[in-house]
């Protein structure tokens, strides 16, 4: 209707009021009407049934394309509000899973610190004990051995004594003439036991020393014991901190895929929506310039009857 109205005002606006058309029309309309009356409205019956055939065609055709856009209108709406609805819907099951696994997360972490806390108390603990219980046996061990050591230098030194008063008295009672001789054997026998009481004083003295740095080896090793263990405590547990940092980097990681992924879906799916308005948009051209076609043909056949 459009194309026919615009085509009537350029031809009006072209050849002015009485188109050529129209006195070619009247001219043979005149000179039929007086040879072919009944045949012209017989034609004349004819071209208005097929008038009217056309124009419900094309009121059925239009009908059906308003019916097909609203259907597409519709289907459109109800995919963005379905749209809408799963994004709103998403947004509030990963913020749901992100605060269930801090939550999560913070338990640990509290159990973490209580149990640290309570083995740090215990480690504590065990080592004094230990210390303790280890400090107490040598303090024993030691006084013990000094006692001993005491007893038998008194005992030692009561029995040389006693061998001492029993040699002097017999060389008391020999004669004046052998004085001389028993005094050099006391001297003698004095410096022999001398050097024995030496001797004896000196290993004491190397036994005392070794015994010292055998404690000294022993504290130093415990607190290389105490050291590697904290060490090994201190490792363990940088250990198990770097773990979590990565799986929470892993997390973070697999969150911001599942992001991704779920854009790349509905940019495809929106890429679909577009191709497919774009083909429908296609075919309509299609439609439309086929129409024209039709109705160039139809204006064409029409001016050859004319």
């Amino acid at each position: 209707y459009l194309a026919r109205k615009y085509f009537y005002l350029w031809a009006k606006m072209t050849f002015g009021q009485v188109l050529p058309s129209k006195a070619r029309c009247f001219y043979d309309q005149r000179i039929l009407q007086k040879t072919f009356g009944e045949w012209k409205d017989q034609w004349t019956v004819c071209r208005e049934k097929k008038l009217r055939a056309d124009n419900h065609y094309r009121h059925l055709l239009l009908n059906l394309i308003l019916k097909a856009w609203r259907t597409y209108v519709c289907q459109q709406q109800g995919r963005r509000n379905k749209y809408y609805v799963a994004e709103s819907y998403a947004k509030k099951q990963t913020l749901l899973r992100t605060w269930q696994h801090w939550l999560v997360y913070v338990d640990v972490q509290r159990t973490k610190h209580g149990m640290q806390s309570v083995a740090l108390a215990f480690r504590e603990r065990s080592c004094l004990r230990i210390s303790w219980a280890v400090w107490r046996r040598q303090h024993h061990q030691k006084c013990s051995g000094h006692k001993m050591n005491i007893l038998a230098l008194q005992h030692w030194a009561q029995s040389l004594q006693f061998r001492a008063w029993l040699q002097w008295r017999e060389l008391h009672l020999c004669t004046q003439n052998e004085k001389q001789k028993d005094t050099r054997a006391v001297t003698h026998h004095q410096h022999c036991e001398l050097r024995r009481c030496m001797g004896a004083w000196l290993g004491y003295l190397n036994f005392h020393r070794v015994k010292k740095r055998q404690n000294e080896l022993a504290q130093e090793f415990h607190r290389s014991r105490t050291l590697q263990k904290c060490f090994s405590d201190w490792q363990l547990s940088w250990e198990c901190r770097r773990r979590m940092r990565a799986y929470q980097r892993d997390l973070e990681k697999q969150a911001a895929r599942i992001a991704l992924w779920r854009v790349f879906a509905h940019w495809k799916h929106y890429v679909v929506l577009c191709v497919e308005e774009a083909q429908q948009c296609e075919l309509a051209e299609k439609h439309y310039r086929c129409h024209l076609l039709m109705l160039q043909k139809f204006w064409n056949r029409w001016k050859s009857h004319l």
